[in-house]
């Protein structure tokens, strides 16, 4: 069991509300490429109009392009809600502590990038977490926790984990309707669960798969993108290195799945490359160590929208190319097209994913759409997530 909103008085009360705002970032000028996840997120901060609301999120990973500051978020928030949004380019020293203290009935204060602090980048035990200069600055302003990033309920960072510990804390509007989704969607598969699997993570999405299948919960794996160039390495059909820290751990781990369930898995049969700007495609035999691959081919697309049109239930998670150059949307946009037109009951997840169905104009074509990844995945394929976890363990200690 898990608390809502509902369940805790928090009228004029200060609420730290950890939300996922982690937002696709313009590589070439640091812009925001949509606010899907903002949009979001402005609904439980909505739910709290009485309250003071300080707002937590991470955005990128450390050393990325996407490692920016959270000001733009805020100005975005401030576009979405009636409510006045502040921003404090700090996290949890004088700064954030003056501008949290400050605050009134209703105004909403957005906290620096998380991942500023090197903490956040950790996972934690509850209690180490609840220990950390995050948390111990800060936490003793705060009445509550409120939690709803969803995308991010597969991390235990310390304010994932660390403020719930200490705090009376509850769960968001999208935590709930993102667990409400996905069991309505397991029931509605009819067996004929469909997992397409793409982006640019592995681990989340390698340590979930042989869950899935092995408790049944998927019988067909579409792969595209990172993981599927693992996989065709795997099966020896191209001689390429990911450059990525422990790639023999899942190469390992690959060719077990493919080994243990040779019928569950496609693997893109052509692919498409850069050459002189231009995109070619290329049957997969074709490829040399020097091609870099950029999106799945038309004939992977032919195949994979077959299988999708004879699914019972259609999840995908993260784009099968590098979908922002036009060059190289071909792959995204015909899976999505395929969803989007099927009898099947369809679920995307991933902010990337959401941009692309917006310059499609599908997005209403799709029953439920999911701001988390690899979160999601792994909720599905039975893994214990550490922020449902936080939430159960304090709605014990409401009861005790």
């Amino acid at each position: 069991m898990i608390l809502t909103i509902e369940d805790l008085d928090l009228a004029h009360k200060t609420v730290f509300v950890r939300v996922d705002i982690n937002t696709p970032v313009n590589p070439e000028d640091g812009s925001l490429l949509e606010q899907s996840r903002i949009l979001e997120a402005s609904e439980t901060i909505n739910s709290l109009s009485s309250s003071k609301v300080v707002v937590g999120s991470h955005q990128g990973r450390v050393g990325r392009y996407d490692y920016i500051s959270l000001e733009q978020h805020a100005k975005s928030l401030n576009d979405l809600i009636d409510r006045p949004v502040k921003f404090v380019p700090d996290i949890h020293n004088s700064a954030a502590k003056n501008a949290i203290t400050r605050l009134k009935d209703g105004e909403v204060l957005v906290l620096e990038n998380l991942r500023f602090d090197e903490d956040e980048s950790k996972d934690f035990e509850p209690k180490e977490a609840s220990e950390t200069k995050m948390v111990q600055n800060i936490y003793h302003l705060f009445d509550a926790c409120v939690l709803d990033a969803f995308a991010t309920s597969h991390r235990s960072s310390p304010s994932i984990v660390g403020f719930s510990f200490l705090l009376p804390s509850c769960s968001g509007r999208i935590v709930m309707r993102e667990v409400q989704a996905m069991d309505r969607m397991l029931k509605e598969s009819d067996g004929r669960f469909t997992t397409i699997l793409g982006g640019s993570k592995i681990r989340d999405r390698l340590s979930a798969l042989e869950s899935l299948i092995e408790i049944k919960r998927t019988n067909r794996v579409l792969l595209t993108g990172m993981i599927g160039i693992l996989f065709l390495i795997a099966r020896n059909q191209i001689k390429y290195s990911l450059e990525i820290d422990d790639e023999e751990k899942y190469l390992i781990k690959a060719k077990f799945l493919l080994e243990t369930y040779p019928n569950i898995f496609e693997i893109p049969v052509d692919v498409a490359i850069e050459s002189r700007g231009k995109r070619l495609e290329l049957p997969v035999a074709e490829l040399t160590p020097e091609h870099k691959i950029l999106d799945i081919g038309a004939r992977t697309c032919e195949i994979y929208t077959q299988i999708i049109n004879a699914s019972g239930a259609i999840l995908m998670s993260g784009p099968p190319g590098l979908f922002e150059n036009e060059n190289f949307e071909d792959g995204t946009h015909a899976l999505l097209t395929a969803l989007a037109s099927t009898s099947g009951t369809t679920m995307i997840s991933g902010g990337h994913l959401s941009a692309a169905l917006e310059k499609l104009g599908i997005k209403d074509k799709i029953d439920h759409l999911s701001t988390a990844g690899g979160a999601l995945v792994l909720y599905l394929s039975g893994a214990e997530l550490p922020l449902i976890k936080a939430l159960e363990k304090s709605a014990e200690k409401s009861i005790t």
